[in-house]
């Protein structure tokens, strides 16, 4: 007699979901590559991003198609979940290629890359890492905290890119740098990039609070003393 066991088909909307959360954590890998890549010069970790944007289109594609299909069928709650799911899509997709072009002018530039532009690049593919993973958690535990700090993060990406700019562009101190047109192009392109994960954590933000980023940037920013008082106040209310 057989004992053999029927596996449960998993519902549309929670496939959805997580396969979204599978590839943050794909891009997150991408931009790990990225970083170790232009640190090491390792042509085989530059060539590996080729793999993982081809993975992410085919995820994006899937979602797309599932999204469709599936938002047919749910109540107004779930429909946000699985417009926010397409929504990170797109961005990590975006991510994908901006990686690859990265990886693309790594190759081009080769040994030509500066070691100061190396470190700074470096540092960029890096946060850009960290970035992918506050987004990635924010969006699978519905944790604001987290999409913030993804937010806040920025800030050091546009300080890089400016130095980058600065030395290659403005040139001050009028040496002669070699690989700049690659240089800008791979800094854009990891600038850009974190503007894409900028949008995942904005996309949570709005998914989980019910708020735009501003007034959730508000209440961050408010004094420790008076998100206690209101924290205190809530509780009082409750």
């Amino acid at each position: 007699m057989s004992t053999a066991t029927v596996q449960t088909p998993e519902p549309a909307q929670k496939h959805i979901v997580r396969r979204t959360i599978e590839a943050c954590a794909l891009a997150k890998d991408a931009a790990a590559a990225a970083a170790e890549g232009i640190a090491t010069g390792s042509n085989s970790l530059l060539n590996s991003l080729r793999e993982r944007e081809r993975e992410l289109d085919t995820i994006d594609m899937e979602i797309d198609s599932a999204v469709t299909t599936a938002i047919t069928d749910v109540g107004p709650a779930e429909a946000r979940e699985l417009l926010a799911c397409m929504k990170v899509m797109i961005s990590l997709e975006r991510i994908g290629d901006l990686l690859l072009s990265f990886a693309n002018s790594a190759q081009a530039a080769g040994p030509r890359t500066g070691p100061q532009d190396t470190r700074d690049l470096t540092q960029m593919a890096t946060i850009l890492e960290k970035m992918l993973t506050d987004a990635g958690a924010a969006f699978s535990e519905r944790n604001v905290d987290q999409a913030v700090d993804v937010l806040r993060a920025d800030a050091e990406m546009d300080r890089l890119r400016n130095l980058i700019f600065l030395r290659h562009i403005e040139n001050p101190e009028n040496i002669a740098h070699q690989a700049s047109l690659q240089v800008i192009f791979m800094t854009q392109s990891l600038e850009r990039a974190g503007d894409h994960a900028k949008n995942m954590a904005e996309e949570v933000c709005h998914f989980v609070s019910g708020h735009t980023v501003r007034h959730v940037l508000m209440a961050y920013d408010k004094p420790v003393e008076q998100q206690l008082i209101m924290e205190k106040l809530r509780r009082r209310e409750q």
